[in-house]
């Protein structure tokens, strides 16, 4: 279950696209706006209500009854809230989560005293002015003036804006540095950020929750995860509307044992709708979530909410419903770009020319410097055909955010359809280095080293790709498929006989090549049993006879042959294959001579 909206969530969150948006976390910003638009009329209405019932309460217990004899105190709101008091952090009593992360942290350690508290409010208030001029510098992308109107500021606010124009500023110099040694055998697989460590030793002691958050991402591409994530929650106990800190623990975890481990130290309930949110974004596969989070007593009008469905969808092989769910998304907001990537990657599915050529046209217009938008025109592009079209649009898309795992990916297949398995295998060498949990780039490697003959290697990484998405049929096929070039057919039938658990989209094809592999390996039944089950599949859904043809022979061949073989099922089998123009027909014709005899004999005909 997850817990109710709150008043106290809603008063959070709208305080959270605001100091979201002061801080330059854009993302977390758009989000949590996002968060606060979705919630109905009706809940807000009732949630002001509780604000107000609680105001009223706070008011009438601190003001004191009318005495005959002194005049009435008046009422003092020094500490007075118009929302309960209790953060929303507060663990409840008896929840593992909690007292497992009070374990592994000193919660009283993240505590300001109030001697820092009131140190802390000074300052902020008395650097207000220089911090909305370093924003506007912020902004405006001048990172070093930001930095140097807030030398000498001690708010952890200023501080934080600082640290992360630094931070931004030599990343931008580190890609800089690393795009000028393009085409030289020396330069690393990405670029490297030398200032991290020093940015690092100026937080490190902090218990800000926003500088927490950087101590996070500083530690993580320092490679330190253990003590990233430490930080992290450290940030989401004191702070847990800052989406941003939610993206980075994602990162922090590499597969789902390592999410369930991280699950028990959580500092807020399991069943907070932002822990909730949390393993949408990281599994990709909890629709009922999503399903529970669009009801009308949460967020029925996220637009963030409905894409992580339709993502969900997407990796459902739901294509249609997923298509369904971002036209809805594009009939409510039709200029939204986020996730429009994965809405092109549906259309390119579906082979909809004319719907992807639509969209890429329409948002082309409006801008050509969204990393989403020049893939959806990549994909437009690859749909037709055009692969040189395609690469380019796909690079533009890693010229705009080098990170952009679905770039490399995409452009990695463009070269294997272009048969440039070289140029493939590094595109996809990149998306692995960017992310090796997504399987795509894994069995990307296998396809090209496949094309090379190399089937060793493309083994080893369709074995990876399949780790990461046990699921998925056509990773089962591609194992088989190298493991009957590599002429180890045991292994392939164990491949095949896999993928065919899940599949009933390929179903024929699968039982076809399992009969073919038992026939190499001299094993009849089993042969016959997969030709049979072709047969049954094919008749039930009314498909035309020549492509279970060869399966009927087969059966009826086998039958004809076994000792007390089932000769009336075989005449079934054979007639409709010697009526109809298959090229088994021959065959057919000439074992329907030798069947007629034989059921003569029996005096069935």
């Amino acid at each position: 279950m997850t817990e109710d909206v709150t008043a106290a969530m809603l008063v959070d969150i709208r305080k959270a696209a605001k100091d979201c948006s002061e801080r330059g976390l854009i993302v977390a910003s758009k989000w949590a706006t996002d968060m606060l638009l979705s919630v109905s009329a009706n809940k807000k209405r009732t949630l002001h209500l509780s604000i107000e019932a609680s105001s009223a309460s706070l008011f009438s217990t601190s003001t004191p009854a009318k005495s005959t004899r002194s005049p009435p105190s008046g009422p003092s709101f020094t500490d007075a809230s118009p929302v309960p008091t209790q953060p929303i952090t507060q663990p409840t009593p008896g929840q593992p989560a909690p007292s497992a992360f009070a374990q592994l942290v000193d919660l009283s350690s993240l505590t300001l005293t109030s001697e820092e508290q009131r140190f802390e409010n000074e300052r902020t208030q008395a650097e207000q002015d220089l911090f909305v001029g370093a924003k506007a510098c912020f902004d405006a992308r001048e990172f070093h003036r930001a930095m140097y109107m807030l030398q000498g500021c001690q708010s952890s606010k200023a501080i934080f804006l600082s640290c992360y124009s630094f931070f931004l500023s030599t990343e931008r110099q580190a890609l800089s540095d690393w795009h000028k040694l393009d085409g030289n055998r020396n330069q690393p697989d990405k670029p490297i950020n030398t200032s991290l460590s020093a940015l690092l030793e100026k937080i490190k002691d902090t218990k800000d929750p926003w500088l927490l958050f950087l101590k996070g991402l500083f530690l993580l591409r320092l490679s330190r995860r253990e003590e990233a994530i430490e930080a992290c929650l450290q940030s989401i106990a004191k702070y847990p509307w800052n989406w941003s800190i939610w993206l980075l623990l994602g990162n922090c975890v590499n597969d789902a044992e390592q999410l369930s481990s991280l699950m028990v130290l959580m500092p807020i309930s399991q069943s907070h709708p932002i822990v909730q949110m949390f393993l949408v974004k990281t599994l990709k596969n909890e629709l009922a979530i999503c399903d529970r989070l669009l009801s009308e007593e949460y967020f029925p009008h996220s637009m963030w909410v409905m894409s992580m469905r339709a993502s969900v969808l997407y990796n459902m092989h739901e294509y249609e419903q997923a298509e369904l769910q971002f036209e809805t998304i594009l009939r409510i907001d039709p200029y939204r770009m986020d996730d429009i990537d994965i809405y092109s990657n549906i259309l390119y599915v579906q082979d909809d020319k004319l719907k992807l050529s639509r969209l890429a046209h329409k948002f082309l217009a409006i801008t050509r410097d969204r990393p989403e938008v020049c893939l959806l025109v990549g994909n437009h592009y690859s749909l037709r055909q055009e692969h040189e079209k395609a690469v380019k649009y796909f690079r533009r898309a890693i010229e705009l955010d080098r990170t952009y795992l679905t770039a490399w990916t995409l452009m990695g297949h463009e070269y294997v359809e272009m048969k440039n398995s070289h140029a493939a295998i590094e595109a996809y060498r990149r998306a692995v280095d960017i992310n090796r949990k997504d399987y795509r780039a894994w069995y990307g490697l296998g396809q090209a080293y496949e094309l090379l003959s190399m089937h060793n290697y493309a083994l080893y990484y369709y074995q990876h790709a399949t780790a990461l998405k046990s699921y998925d049929v056509r990773l089962w096929q591609a194992q088989g498929s190298c493991y009957e070039e590599l002429g180890r057919p045991r292994e392939a039938i164990e491949c095949y006989k896999r993928a065919l658990i899940s599949s009933e989209l390929h179903e024929t094809m699968l039982c076809l090549k399992l009969a073919r592999l038992h026939s190499m390996l001299e094993e009849k039944a089993e042969a016959v049993a997969y030709h049979k089950r072709v047969v049954e599949f094919c008749q039930e859904k009314n498909r035309p006879i020549q492509e279970f043809a060869k399966s009927s022979v087969e059966v009826a061949e086998y039958n004809m042959n076994l000792q007390h073989g089932d000769l009336l099922l075989a005449k079934d089998l054979l007639e409709p294959v010697v009526t109809g123009n298959s090229e088994e027909v021959t065959k057919a014709t000439e074992l329907m001579k030798v069947l007629n005899a034989k059921l003569r004999e029996k005096g069935l005909i």
